[in-house]
């Protein structure tokens, strides 16, 4: 599997502008803020499951990137594999 370098480098710079929320809780009760959700490679079949039910439930675009929760974590400082992006913008650069 090939990372993602670039979706990576974007995570950071959402991280540093203050654009998102992360952890399965977190999204789901700020989902209503969130541009569009993005999700890991790793992530469990159940969870994919309830977040898209959460995702379908308001109108959300859920995204799965090419990365894994490590990853994740090289950029972001822990470790997730669901993460509400905040700016429309920075959600299209991540979901292209």
């Amino acid at each position: 599997m090939i990372k993602d370098n670039k979706k990576l480098s974007t995570l950071g710079l959402c991280k540093r502008a203050g654009k998102i929320i992360t952890g399965f809780d977190a999204v789901v009760a700020d989902i209503n803020k969130a541009s569009g959700i993005i999700i890991t490679t790793d992530l469990s079949e159940k969870t994919k499951k309830e977040i898209k039910f959460h995702c379908d439930k308001h109108n959300k675009r859920l995204v799965e990137i090419n990365n894994t929760m490590s990853d994740i974590e090289s950029v972001l400082g822990k470790k997730t594999g669901i993460i509400a992006i905040l700016d429309e913008g920075l959600f299209l650069s991540l979901h292209r």
